[in-house]
């Protein structure tokens, strides 16, 4: 697919989609990465790991809210199950304010590959039935931890009903997808998120948004930014801050469409028709 294959609404010279991964760990399990430069031994639990992970849900998912607030824009909330189950008023604060909340596995070590397919198609409706416990609908779009999916991912997400599908990186834009229980619409990741700048400046994950939409926005026509961040990380401060000022550079410019994914996935599905 050309970089010009999509005409975004309304005259839009440009699509942002802004992405937060709201994720948990199962018990006594850790992110495999942090801002600590010392790895402790190979099954020693974590303990400042876990807590370094728990701070999306108790503290940072409520900045980003601000932060987005602030700005007039709508992003995807990609939520593990648990999540929802740990933090069920930040997950019902996010869906009124108009947010979409996508489904992002159970844990993030819920790995599908690791799955059997059986197990993987419980995890996927699992997901679902926590979703609409706690907001009264089913999430339509999925994105697998580490973006690692299966043969079976893509059908399994078909058949329940999922409108799209975030682990791909094999173009710049969104694209349709044709499984036999339907279509779905492949989002592409992000090639740079927050944990990138981890044990490095801040200030490069503001420089290298700005200095795309730059490009992308004087060069390319109809181009696509799916821009990403981490509650866990990209909601403290530091990274906030950085989250905050290339949003306000972004909103400075005319023709923009701050997009969620499903509503790129509807235009996709309509337009390609």
């Amino acid at each position: 697919m050309q970089t010009n294959a999509l005409h975004w609404p309304d005259g839009a010279r440009l699509a942002v989609l802004i992405t937060v991964m709201f994720e948990s760990w199962s018990e006594g399990k850790a992110p495999p990465y942090s801002p600590m430069t010392t790895p402790l031994k190979p099954g020693t639990v974590d303990r400042l790991g876990s807590s370094w992970a728990s701070y999306g849900g108790k503290t940072g998912i409520w900045r980003i809210m601000r932060v987005l607030e602030e700005c007039g824009i709508r992003g995807t909330i990609c939520v593990s199950g648990r999540s929802v189950e740990l933090f069920p008023e930040a997950v019902t604060e996010l869906h009124k304010k108009g947010h979409e909340l996508a489904a992002h596995s159970y844990t993030q070590d819920t790995i599908l590959p690791y799955l059997t397919a059986e197990e993987e198609r419980e995890v996927i409706c699992k997901c679902g039935r926590i979703f609409e416990k706690a907001l009264g609908l089913k999430p339509v779009g999925w994105f697998s931890p580490v973006a690692a999916s299966t043969e079976h991912t893509l059908n399994f997400l078909a058949e329940e009903g999922f409108l799209w599908h975030g682990d791909y990186n094999d173009t710049d834009l969104a694209y349709p997808i044709k499984t036999p229980r339907g279509t779905l619409v492949a989002v592409p990741h992000s090639d740079f998120t927050d944990n990138r700048v981890l044990r490095g400046s801040p200030r490069d994950f503001y420089q290298i948004y700005r200095d795309t939409f730059d490009f992308l926005y004087r060069n390319e026509e109809n181009g696509m930014i799916n821009l990403t961040v981490h509650a866990h990380f990209g909601g403290r401060p530091l990274m906030s801050a950085m989250l905050a000022k290339v949003l306000r550079y972004m909103k400075g410019f005319p023709h923009i469409w701050f997009a969620r994914h499903d509503e790129v996935a509807k235009w996709v599905l309509r337009t390609s028709q």
